[in-house]
Parts: C-alpha cells; structure tokens; sequence
C-alpha cells in the first residue's frame, strides 16, 4: 500500500519533532538523542509496512546514524564550556570504538525482540542509579588500572552499539558511580557518541544490505530519509541543550534523565 502525501508530510512533521526532542537530550544530558529516537521510530514502523522482525533494527541503525552528526554539535558546545575531560576521552576511545564496533557485529545475531528488552532493562537500571538524591559511589574516582578502564569502556561500547544510543546513558552513570562530576560526564559523554555512532553504523549497514522487508531509500538497515529528517534539526538544537544542562542544578539534571530512561524503558519491556 502507497503512502499518501498528507501521510508522508504527518510522517516528517513527527521526525522533525523527534529531532528536536532528541537534540536537546543530546546537549542537555550527553546521550546522544538515541533514547528517545530508537523507541519513536520503533513504534511508526507499521506505518511504512516494515517486517516487525527488522523493525527494531532499522531503529537503531537509524538512530546511530544521526548520532553522528548530532553527537559532533553537542560535543563542540560542551568542549567551548570546558567541561570535555581529553585524559577521559584518550582513555576510554580505544574501547569504545572497539566494543561499539563488536556490538554493531554481533546485533545481526540477535532479534528484535532481544534488542528491546536489552534497551528496557539497562535504561530502567541507570534510572534508579540515577534518580538517588545521593549517587552509589564505587570509588572516589576512576581505576588506575589500564585494562579495568578498557574492560568498563569496551562494555559501553558494547551495549550502546546494540540500543542505537550515544554513549551517554550508560557512562554518564558509570562515571558518577566513581565520583566524576555531572556535568563533566556528561560533557565528555558527548564526544563518545561520535566514536560509538560511526563504530557501529557501518556493521548494521553490511547486516541489512539487501533484504526484503525494509522501507524505501535505505542503505543496510538505515533508513536515509528518517535520518536526514532527523538531523536537520538535532545540529541545532543540541548546542541549546547544552547550554541548558550547564544552567541546571546537579540533583535536576540526574533526576531529568532518570526519569526519561525510566518511561522509556517500561513502555520497550511492555
């Protein structure tokens, strides 16, 4: 069945929408504007007849695709506050690329219904961790061990790559488990999204390359009208959102995202 124009048009009124919800998340809390991406694109794919085994995948291969792009202007907002750690990033790069790189392969093995709960349940876990008025603190600060930072920044890679997200939702909670600073995290959270976006993207292209069951005009499992739309807007407005996140208290800015990963978690596990 052929979409009609005044269904095309609603179409990308909601990705236009979606971007710009997504861009400020991105600056605001550093998650690259995938947590709220993946589950939208999720829900409209019936509304383009896509497989509902593919559709999970086509949502997050499209969400890491504008990741990208998103991920570099939050990360240059936030670089022009300060508040990129450079150790952080050099430390942790290795095993971002590497994980997210490894999780993009490894998400072909794997069916939509998996990458849902997976989604869910890590999203309801940060949550908790970080709706706290005091965070659990494992340690003062981060391990000195070279490969213990590997093994953490490898599993972020990992998981981030599988949920379509940019890095944020998982380090900016790990780092505040070791005392890192809320805003720092989520400064220097911002530059892991590019890494774990361009790692992944590319095995989730080779995955879909050719089958049956996907929408119009996508390359793998990326969709490029979706992600185009989406990344009109998310360039301009993740630098808003960061200069939103550096005007707002600590506790505020945890509890914002503690909430958002708690609603979206609960409606992809049901």
């Amino acid at each position: 069945m052929e979409l009609d124009t005044q269904a095309i048009a609603l179409f990308a009124a909601l990705l236009l929408g979606v971007g710009a919800i997504a861009g400020l998340l991105a600056g605001l809390l550093g998650v690259g504007g995938g947590i709220v991406i993946v589950p939208v694109l999720f829900w409209l794919s019936p509304f383009f007849r896509v497989d509902p085994a593919l559709a999970m995948h086509l949502a997050v291969a499209t969400s890491l695709a504008t990741i990208v792009f998103t991920s570099i202007a939050s990360a240059r907002a936030h670089h022009k506050k300060g508040v990129v750690d450079a150790a952080l990033l050099r430390n942790w790069l290795p095993g971002i690329i590497l994980g997210a790189a490894f999780g993009g392969f490894i998400a072909k093995f794997l069916d939509g219904a998996t990458l849902s709960l997976i989604f869910g349940v890590i999203a309801l876990a940060v949550a908790v961790a970080m709706a706290r008025r005091e965070m659990w603190l494992i340690a003062q600060s981060l391990p000195g061990s070279k490969a213990l930072n590997g093994a953490i920044s490898f599993t972020v890679g990992v998981f981030s790559a599988l949920m379509g997200i940019g890095g944020g939702t998982l380090s900016v909670p790990v780092l505040s488990l070791f005392g890192f600073p809320i805003h720092n995290a989520v400064g220097t959270a911002s530059s892991f999204g590019v890494a774990i976006a361009a790692a992944a993207v590319g095995f989730y292209i080779w995955a879909g390359w050719d089958l049956a069951g996907l929408p119009p005009a996508s390359l793998g499992y990326v969709n490029l009208p979706a992600a185009a739309l989406i990344v009109a807007v998310t360039v301009f407005a993740a630098p808003i959102g960061a200069k939103l996140a550096h005007k707002t208290p600590k506790l505020a800015l945890r509890r914002c995202f503690a909430l958002f990963l708690a609603i979206t978690g609960l409606r992809m596990i049901l």
